[in-house]
């Protein structure tokens, strides 16, 4: 863990990296982006195969209701989405 002042200062000479060489932070990649914007697919692919598992056991009911977790998994798909 960075004190303050490191954390700072780190955040400093990334920003001062990226004016100056925008080639090589493209290179590094974001691997925690990368890895957020995995998970988010991946619980929006689990969200929208539920659908139809929650209509058939549970009925209209439970179908309606699974109808919330599809717009859930949407607003997942389109935010993991690079743009």
């Amino acid at each position: 863990m960075l004190s303050r002042e490191d954390q700072r200062r780190f955040d400093q000479i990334a920003r001062q990296l990226r004016m100056t060489d925008p080639e090589f932070v493209a290179r590094l990649g974001d691997t925690a982006a990368t890895r957020r914007n995995r998970i988010m697919i991946v619980v929006s692919l689990l969200l929208w195969a539920s659908v139809p598992a929650l209509t058939v056991m549970g009925g209209w009911g439970a179908g309606a209701t699974s109808v919330a977790l599809l717009g859930v998994a949407g607003v997942l798909a389109l935010r993991a989405r690079p743009w």
